[in-house]
Parts: structure tokens; sequence; C-alpha cells
């Protein structure tokens, strides 16, 4: 078996959504152009505020033995995590090891291949699912982006589609959180919606079929809160979820 090492490095970066330094992320070219990256790094700067970004120009070695910490392994390749005595990669190499990190890594599809698995023999970091985004705000954007489909709560009460789940249905399900994190990825929110600077632009040849559902990774996050606050509904029996 094949032992891949990539290593985090510090950068300074324009950060306008942060404003501060951001964490640059060397990976081999197979990570990198699976697009694993892209998917798990926004996840983590929604979660922490430290934004981190794909740079190849951080240290990065191959080797049949660690150091580094195994984070999740695909075709056969474990991929280990070396950083520095740092506050913030410390935080990132916590977050891949805790369980929302791990589930964040084996939710990504790539578009060929097997996905990737983050089941390693290691010891979970505990990641606090703390939620700091405006919940205010959040309430309001729920219903200007999702009432139309979506029962927000008895402001919308009688205008939500009767397919769709209601907010507080969602916030009853034990992973509301990942489904809301990842919920452009999820159908049918693909074809309409676009979070700025994670998802690519629409196919011209595809476009949105609805007013197209528009936001930042801010605006997710006090959406976020605001479902973190409201109360989820009695559904009775545990939902036995497929």
């Amino acid at each position: 078996m094949r032992v891949t090492f990539f290593c985090l490095s510090l950068l300074l970066s324009a950060t306008p959504s942060w404003s501060q330094e951001a964490l640059g992320l060397a990976a081999p070219d197979e990570v990198t152009d699976s697009g694993l990256l892209q998917h798990i790094l926004p996840r983590f700067s929604l979660k922490t505020g430290i934004r981190v970004v794909a740079d190849d120009t951080g240290a990065m070695s191959l080797g049949g033995s660690p150091p580094g910490d195994p984070v999740f392994a695909r075709h056969g390749v474990t991929y280990h995590l070396r950083i520095l005595d740092d506050t913030k990669q410390l935080r990132f190499r916590d977050w891949l090891l805790s369980d929302i990190g791990k589930r964040t890594v084996e939710s990504f599809a790539p578009e060929s291949g097997p996905p990737y698995s983050a089941s390693l023999t290691v010891e979970a970091a505990t990641e606090t699912d703390k939620i700091d985004g405006d919940a205010v705000l959040g309430a309001e954007l729920s219903m200007t982006h999702c009432g139309r489909c979506h029962v927000i709560g008895p402001q919308n009460q009688m205008n939500g589609l009767g397919s769709t789940p209601s907010f507080a249905v969602l916030r009853a399900m034990p992973d509301w959180s990942d489904r809301f994190q990842a919920f452009f990825a999820l159908n049918p929110h693909p074809a309409f919606t676009q979070i700025e600077d994670v998802t690519p632009p629409f196919d011209p040849l595809r476009p949105s079929p609805i007013h197209p559902v528009e936001m930042t990774l801010e605006e997710l996050e006090a959406i976020l809160a605001f479902v973190s606050a409201i109360e989820a509904a009695d559904l009775g029996a545990p939902l036995q979820l497929q």
C-alpha cells in the first residue's frame, strides 16, 4: 500500500469573508482533481470561520510510513495530514478526525471512481457543533430563499409545497445540521442554487429552471443558526433514515 502525505502550511491571503490569514493546504493531484477539497474546505470554514484554501506550494512528501495523522483513504492509499504546532491548523486536523469531519468526507461523491473512506483506526477528536450565525437574519433569509417550497414556521404555514418537509420536520432529524450545510448538493437544489465561492456556475445550456437561489456561506451560516433555535417537530418514534 502506498501512503501519501499532504501538509498544511500558512500563507497570507486576502480573505474578504473572514478578514484573516488563510491556511494553505497542499494535496496530491489525485485528491485535488477529485474535487474533495472543494467539498470539505468551505464546510470547515463555515463551521469555524477559519478559511482554508488549496495551495500547491505547501510541503508534500511520499513514503511508506507516517509522520502525520491518517485522515481518509481511497484507491488503497491512506492520506496523512501533517501540520505545524499552530492553533488553527490543529483545529483543522481535529475537525477532519471528528465525526462531523468524517461524515463530510464520506458524503462527497466523486464524478468517477470510488468514494473516500474516513473510517480509519484513529482517535476521533471531539467537535462541538456550535453555530455562531445571525439567527434573526437567518429567519429572513429562510423565508426569502426557502419559503417558496418549505414551511418555515407559522408565517408561511399554508404556503409550502406538500412534497417538501417543513423546517421543523427537518430539525427533528438527527443529521439536520449536515443536511442544511450540504443542502445545495442535495437534489433538487443543485439545479437552481448557487453558493458564492463554492458551487460552479450554471451550465449556459442548462440554466436554472426557476429563479435561482443565491447566497454566501455567511448567509447559510445564519440560516443554520436560525434552524438550530427553532423547535423540532414531534415525529413520534425515531425516524428510520435511508
